[in-house]
């Protein structure tokens, strides 16, 4: 479910903190479909049903229009995993729990995750940084689960190689033509659930894999 699409105007005049709520939705709209490269504030004005003058009251560019909707999903991800992580008993449910809420929010608002793994900036080292940020902030709030022994260095390094695992599938399952035409709320719960059963299982088999006493 595309949560960030296009609202139908109501007649009625917004306030401001609504108003940019509402800009906000279309541009993430917009961005996740036709990439922040691509995508114009002229665009974003057109399809908000505004003026440009008063899209740039609230926004002063694309750019930052942009990096306050990386940093608000971020927010929320990093909000949900933690909450979750919280209520879990030992460490596979804290895998497995932090997944679970990391993939349900991607099968109920997959428009959020195509425009944080969208890597087409032309260029811009701010808006690398911004997505960068988040990547770091994952790995961070998964550090802590790496419970297999390891100095900090190198459980650091593995927290970073399940963050990239995690990307990775998110990826490849937005690709695919299931994800694309899986409609039914019932049907996406179930599938967030098995997704996170079967990348929290590899990451575990992983885990308990990790030898360290025959390391110099």
């Amino acid at each position: 479910m595309d949560s960030l699409a296009k609202q139908p105007s109501t007649g009625r005049r917004l306030s401001g903190e609504q108003r940019r709520a509402q800009l906000l939705r279309v541009a993430g709209y917009l961005f996740a479909r036709q990439g922040f490269s691509s995508t114009t504030m002229d665009e974003v004005a057109e399809q908000a049903g505004v003026t440009k003058p008063l899209l740039y009251q609230h926004f002063d560019s694309k750019k930052a229009l942009y990096i306050e909707l990386v940093d608000e999903i971020a927010h929320r991800v990093l909000k949900a995993v933690a909450i979750a992580t919280a209520e879990a008993e030992g460490p596979r449910q804290q895998v497995e729990f932090g997944l679970r809420a990391y993939f349900e929010i991607l099968v109920e608002d997959t428009d959020a995750f195509r425009l944080l793994y969208d890597r087409n900036h032309g260029g811009d080292d701010d808006l690398g940084r911004a997505v960068r940020r988040v990547e770091h902030a994952l790995v961070e709030g998964v550090d802590p689960l790496v419970d297999a022994g390891l100095d900090q260095r190198h459980r650091h390094l593995i927290a970073a190689a399940m963050v990239g695992m995690t990307e990775g599938a998110s990826i490849s399952w937005m690709d695919s033509e299931y994800a694309k035409n899986l409609e039914d709320p019932q049907e996406r719960l179930a599938e967030a659930q098995r997704l996170a059963s079967r990348v929290g299982g590899l990451m575990w088999a992983g885990l308990r894999a990790i030898h360290t006493d025959d390391l110099p």
